[in-house]
């Protein structure tokens, strides 16, 4: 009879913890805005696809639709991203000696894809969250070997999901 009152009362204890436990949001967004305005990113790369700024946008819009409740908007978000797209740099890293280079000769056996985007961001619910010409970057390595443009695709995509992340813990996540 003892033991029943104990299992109730921690029963009763526990549900208030449990209540909160399972309605906690795992967005980690954090803020009072509904909706966010994603303004074109421009390509300002010597060596970056013509398309790049574009996809770089859209996928930006994607990445804050599938990831917080924000409603992306056209004009007048309560938030607001800008920015441009300033690296694209190809450069050969992990170098190896003259008697071990790869089959085309070349004197590294890994090459870097490097990615940078300066970001612009407007807060207008909590100004103080604001920030200008805050750069984001993030690299892949690929064997030297292959071609840029056999990994490019892969590259760019595995780069941007980086730099999406980066950009929403900088904005929304508040980290």
């Amino acid at each position: 009879m003892k033991s029943n009152r104990i299992l109730a009362l921690i029963l009763l204890v526990s549900i208030p913890f449990l209540e909160s436990c399972i309605s906690y949001s795992f967005t980690g967004a954090s803020t009072l805005a509904e909706t966010i305005q994603v303004d074109d990113f421009f390509n300002n790369t010597d060596l970056g696809p013509a398309n790049l700024g574009q996809t770089f946008t859209n996928r930006l819009k994607e990445y804050f639709q599938q990831n917080s409740s924000l409603r992306v908007t056209k004009e007048n978000g309560e938030l607001q991203i800008e920015g441009t797209l300033t690296q694209y740099a190809v450069t050969p890293v992990a170098p190896v000696s003259g008697a071990a280079s790869n089959r085309l000769g070349d004197p590294a056996a890994l090459t870097r894809l490097t990615i940078a985007v300066r970001v612009n961001y407007v807060d207008t619910k909590e100004p103080k969250n604001s920030f200008k010409d805050k750069t984001f970057s993030f690299y892949q390595d690929f064997p030297s070997a292959q071609d840029l443009g056999s990994v490019q695709e892969s590259l760019e995509r595995k780069i941007f999901d980086q730099i999406f992340i980066d950009i929403f813990n900088a904005t929304i996540a508040n980290w």
